[in-house]
């Protein structure tokens, strides 16, 4: 028999078949793509939650401690053991928060809308890091009234909280920048959710929004200089800022000074069913752990490799950072379904009914 007819045999038998080699090749691949990606994933943890040294060297400025966020994050850096900085714009603020932290916080006051305050907390500091520099620069300090309907505000109402939020937090950081380049420290912006998705008028969203492309301006120029810069974007959290009776006084003084034909236009209802959506959505949403946040300050202080952006929240994890991502008419429909609408609710002018019927 032909010995090349028995090999042809032999090598047609002990073939694979095409099938089984691309079943193999594809459990192959996905098998190595999983691993790839746990490998990272687990790199990626690591690298996250090293830590920095010699924390008992590292001064930490904060501003806006007499409560809430500011408050909370002075007492943990304070029992991590780091020399903490603290501003308060009340003696009793102040004296209360000195009372449940150690000898080692050291409290000043401060007013970040004026200048003299800034300078004047700016020489305590120097004074009290000396050759160290400034670890770490908090710019918490923060108001959220007046807000509301964008046409129910005067000027000077937008001014209360630009100058707080946003002109402030510019020119404390830039007075305190020599001390934070000569520690290459790190600089923590307090933004908002509302400075990705703009859900009322008013300064506050425009601040927040002003916060974070101040930020990533000045992120990528101290980076040459080792200065690290963070933005932490909260979603809604049960603090002074939130507090619903002042809000629902602010924005029953702004209905009141409302000409008569605005307020004709929206109707007569519209404040009360404004203020019970508000109060609606705020029992929903807002949390009482403020740890989420000031969790997110800590590791923007304390980690060798600290984040970009800290979204902290499950409103902004899922709802609101979600939803700045999508087309501008999906958070449009999703506000407009919450909010009321006004009485007068002309979609277009008379005179271009008139036109139109002609």
């Amino acid at each position: 028999m032909d010995r090349n007819i028995l090999s042809s045999d032999v090598s047609e038998e002990e073939s694979i078949p095409d099938g089984i080699i691309q079943v193999f090749l594809s459990n192959l691949l996905l098998s190595c793509t999983v691993v790839t990606a746990v490998v990272l994933t687990a790199a990626w943890y690591i690298r996250d939650s090293l830590e920095i040294d010699d924390v008992e060297h590292k001064w930490v400025f904060v501003t806006g401690c007499d409560s809430g966020f500011g408050n909370l994050l002075a007492r943990q850096l304070d029992e991590r053991g780091l020399n903490v900085i603290a501003s308060c714009m009340t003696e009793k603020g102040s004296d209360d928060l000195k009372a449940v932290t150690s000898a080692r916080l050291k409290t000043v006051m401060l007013n970040v809308t004026d200048s003299a305050s800034i300078d004047s907390a700016v020489e305590f500091v120097r004074a009290e890091v000396g050759e160290y520099g400034l670890w770490g620069l908090v710019n918490n300090a923060g108001r959220s009234t007046p807000i509301g309907p964008t046409e129910w505000m005067q000027l000077e109402d937008f001014k209360k909280v630009l100058d707080v939020n946003l002109i402030g937090l510019i020119e404390v950081t830039l007075k305190f920048l020599p001390l934070l380049k000569k520690a290459q420290g790190r600089v923590v912006n307090m933004a908002s959710v509302l400075g990705r998705v703009a859900l009322n008028g008013g300064g506050y969203c425009l601040s927040k929004m002003g916060v974070e492309s101040f930020s990533d301006s000045l992120r990528r120029d101290m980076q040459h200089f080792g200065v690290k810069v963070s933005i932490i974007e909260p979603g809604f959290f049960k603090t002074g800022m939130t507090n619903v009776d002042l809000i629902e006084k602010d924005l029953q003084r702004l209905w009141n000074q409302l000409p008569t034909d605005v307020k004709d236009s929206y109707g007569t209802k519209y404040l009360d069913e404004y203020l019970k959506a508000q109060k609606f959505c705020m029992g929903i949403l807002c949390s009482s752990d403020i740890s989420k946040v000031t969790r997110c300050m800590q590791h923007a202080l304390l980690a060798r490799h600290p984040r970009t952006r800290y979204g902290a929240g499950w409103d902004a994890k899922l709802l609101w950072l979600p939803l700045s991502y999508l087309p501008s008419f999906i958070a449009d429909l999703s506000i407009r379904i919450v909010l009321p609408t006004p009485e007068d609710n002309r979609m277009v002018y008379p005179n271009q009914v008139d036109v139109a019927k002609t």
